[in-house]
C-alpha cells in the first residue's frame, strides 16, 4: 500500500471520537493528535472533517463543551462525553466489533485456486 492512511468508513470518525473523549476531556486540537498517535498514524482527521464532526456530535447530545485555556495557554473549546455519549458510545462499539468479527469471518474463506 502506497499511501498509509486510510479513509475512514461512514460514522466511524464520530465513534473513534467519543472513544478519545471518553478517557477524558480534550480540545479539537488534541483529539485529532490522539486519534493520530494511538492509530499509529494510520488515522489522520482533518480539520475540515473533525470540527463538524465534534459540532454534530455537540448537537446531537453526545459532547458537551466549555471554553477552557489549553497548556500553551490559548482558549479552546473542550468536549466532554454525555451521559447519552456514553451509551452510544458502548452501543456503537458493540455494533462495530459484531461488523468486524463478521468481516474476519468472510475474509478467512480460503481462496479458490486461481490459474
Amino acid at each position: 500500500m502506497d499511501d498509509p492512511k486510510t479513509d475512514l468508513p461512514q460514522g466511524t470518525l464520530d465513534l473513534l471520537i467519543l472513544k478519545v473523549v471518553a478517557l477524558r476531556p480534550l480540545h479539537g486540537y488534541a483529539i485529532a493528535q490522539r486519534l493520530q498517535q494511538v492509530s499509529r498514524d494510520v488515522v489522520q482527521v482533518p480539520q475540515g472533517s473533525l470540527y463538524p464532526a465534534l459540532h454534530r456530535l455537540e448537537n446531537r447530545g453526545l459532547l458537551s463543551a466549555d471554553w477552557k485555556e489549553t497548556e500553551t495557554g490559548r482558549e479552546a473549546k473542550f468536549y466532554k462525553l454525555t451521559r447519552k455519549g456514553r451509551a452510544s458510545l458502548e452501543a456503537e462499539t458493540a455494533s462495530w466489533k459484531r461488523l468486524a468479527e463478521a468481516v474476519a469471518l468472510i475474509l478467512r474463506l480460503p481462496e479458490g485456486g486461481a490459474e
